[in-house]
């Protein structure tokens, strides 16, 4: 895997040591890597998901869950993606990056079977970058996210789609 330095510098802080800047559509390079953070998988939290949003035996139950593919009680593959986006949320927050949201994401796949215990840890690669036709304050970059457990086996892939502001535009300065 190539890696580049990561855009997401310090820059001196106001006698409090180094703030981050905030990062625009200029500061990324295609075939930047970075790793976003990583999140532990409860119990609790695969249940209550569960409950709220995919009910499916297997997501709810041992007994149900060891009678399938999973062999034990698995995350829904949802739940999956609602971690990692508190990831790349958190991330996207602390590193201060001008991001306007997502048209969405690309090639979506479940690779395993997450599990309460699993540690996820989120990783992405820009695998481009394209400033916007028709709005010229803003640009969008693709990136290959891979989520791997504490083994590193892959457990979910997808390629997202992230609108960001360009240096120097109106909205980036108000």
């Amino acid at each position: 895997m190539h890696s580049r330095a990561s855009p997401f510098a310090l820059a001196p802080g106001h006698g409090h040591g180094y703030a981050p800047l905030m990062i625009y559509f200029e500061d990324l390079e295609v075939g930047t890597d970075t790793e976003f953070g990583s999140y532990e998988v409860t119990r609790e939290e695969v249940l209550d998901f569960a409950r709220k949003y995919d009910p499916q035996p297997f997501h709810l139950s041992d007994d149900e869950a060891a009678k399938t593919y999973f062999g034990r009680l698995a995350a829904s593959g949802w739940h999956s993606c609602a971690m990692t986006m508190a990831v790349l949320a958190r991330y996207s927050v602390e590193h201060q990056q001008a991001v306007l949201g997502s048209p969405g994401i690309d090639e979506l796949r479940w690779r395993k079977p997450v599990y309460p215990g699993d540690t996820l840890h989120v990783r992405g690669r820009i695998v481009d970058k394209t400033p916007s036709r028709n709005r010229p304050e803003m640009g969008s970059f693709r990136t290959e996210t891979i989520v791997t457990n504490q083994d590193g086996a892959a457990v979910l892939t997808f390629t997202s789609i992230v609108l960001i502001r360009r240096r120097g535009s109106d909205a980036a300065s108000a």
